[in-house]
């Protein structure tokens, strides 16, 4: 499942779901193998190679006549510096002599990699895009179903203010929708044939170049260019930026799973059924496995991206090692995007979420969550500085005497003239103090809606 044998035994972190097969070595080469049947196809259709050479390397290829060897052309690539040659040699052996004869006509080898890169490119981001959608889906289901959960906002890992879990979710929701539509918008703008020969005059081909390059595009249906650019690196650096986000947004949703569902917290349990989370040693455990692999995912993406804006500045008209890094780092970004994508579908999906641990959370410390309430309730009668001073005070009282806030607030009588028992339940209730909570809500949902 992925590039190496050796990547099966975490495959199921960092190469889940249908991405990974998308990505390999094997479908790599096929694609480079489609890159040479569009070349050969358009340049026939132009009248540029004979139509028999066309039909014989596509009839080879669709009957499966064509083999090639990972090993072999691994070999090739510490020899030559990049596949394409080795790959050349065993097509040709394989071929009729008039298709040998006319293939890679017009191009270069980095003709055919970037292209084929684009092309496996294609391919797994529609299923990434399909993955972030239905997660966003399974995201909006549990912003409806728990919108009015209200739970403890944190900040710092302290808890803060009283929020809904309908609003914590309305925010995953939103950042999955944003990274959807980015990883779309590449797929569809940035993902481009590359073809311009040897230098990109095309010279080889005459003045027939951006014909063959459109023909190429048109068949493998990918972008054509206005010019190549192959050492313009914008294209693929697009790409690994779409997905360094779309892993920190979703390792952003992991972590806050995987913080969620500690033992002392306990306001969320993945599902899975029987088995998942389970410990070698420690039967009773339930670990949050979905939002842990979602974490390592996220973990792993920022040195892959700096790796490719590193590879940016490349010389003339083919870098000289900048090029060739970005190859594996590509494709280990497009795993890893595709593993968390379906690690976060099949999580919103099964993510039992416990409404009544929540408020048994909110009044963990006694009230003083409701703190700000409190003094912005005291202000008007009292002025802001007088009212903080009183809450402050009343906190550290409550926490050193192990008494409710609510208690030591009423043994001052600044707090009984003030706002009285009734009023001071009021502003002591967390349900009163969510501010626009639900029109944010309810944003979220229209904006994914419409998208």
């Amino acid at each position: 499942m992925g590039s190496t044998p050796e990547g099966r035994l975490f495959a199921g972190l960092f190469a889940h779901g249908e991405v990974a097969a998308l990505v390999s070595d094997r479908a790599f080469v096929e694609a480079m193998i489609e890159v040479e049947v569009a070349l050969l196809e358009t340049l026939a259709e132009l009248k540029l190679a004979p139509a028999e050479a066309a039909r014989e390397l596509a009839d080879a290829v669709a009957s499966g006549v064509v083999e090639f060897d990972l090993d072999e052309l691994g070999r090739g690539t510490g020899e030559q510096g990049t596949p394409i040659p080795a790959l050349l040699r065993a097509l040709r052996r394989q071929l009729p002599d008039t298709a040998a004869a006319h293939l890679h006509k017009g191009a270069t080898s980095q003709d055919v990699i970037d292209t084929a890169m684009m092309l496996v490119a294609r391919r797994a981001l529609d299923v990434v895009v399909a993955d972030l959608g239905a997660a966003a889906d399974a995201c909006a289901g549990l912003v409806e179903r728990h919108r009015d959960a209200i739970e403890p906002g944190r900040t710092l890992l302290q808890q803060a203010l009283p929020v809904t879990f309908g609003l914590k979710v309305a925010g995953w929701l939103s950042g999955l929708d944003g990274a959807r539509a980015e990883v779309a918008s590449v797929r569809n703008r940035d993902l481009a044939v590359q073809f311009g020969g040897a230098v990109g005059t095309l010279a080889s081909l005459g003045d027939r170049g951006l014909e063959v390059a459109a023909g190429i595009a048109r068949r493998l249906g990918l972008v054509a260019p206005e010019l190549p650019w192959h050492t313009i690196r914008l294209r693929p650096v697009r790409l690994a930026t779409a997905c360094g986000a779309t892993l920190g947004v979703l390792g952003k949703i992991g972590r806050d799973v995987v913080l969620l569902a500690q033992t002392e917290v306990a306001e969320v349990i993945e599902g899975g059924g029987e088995g998942r989370g389970g410990s070698s040693t420690m039967p009773h455990k339930r670990n949050p496995v979905g939002g842990v692999g979602l974490v390592a995912c996220a973990h792993r993406g920022p040195g892959l991206v700096a790796t490719m804006l590193a590879a940016m500045p490349q010389e003339n008209e083919r870098g000289a090692g900048g090029w060739q890094a970005e190859w594996e780092t590509l494709l280990e970004l497009l795993r890893l995007t595709g593993s968390a994508a379906a690690i976060s579908r099949e999580l919103l999906a099964g993510l039992e979420p416990d409404p009544g641990k929540m408020r048994e959370d909110m009044y963990l410390t006694g009230g003083l969550v409701m703190s700000e309430a409190v003094a912005a309730a005291l202000a008007p009668s009292l002025g802001s500085a007088r009212a903080q001073a009183l809450v402050a005070g009343a906190a550290r009282r409550a926490v050193d005497e192990d008494r409710s806030f609510r208690e030591v607030l009423l043994e001052d009588p600044a707090v009984g003239d003030a706002l009285g028992a009734q009023r001071l339940d009021a502003a002591l209730n967390p349900a009163g103090y969510l501010g626009v909570a639900g029109k944010l809500i309810d944003r979220a949902l229209e904006a994914h809606r419409a998208g």
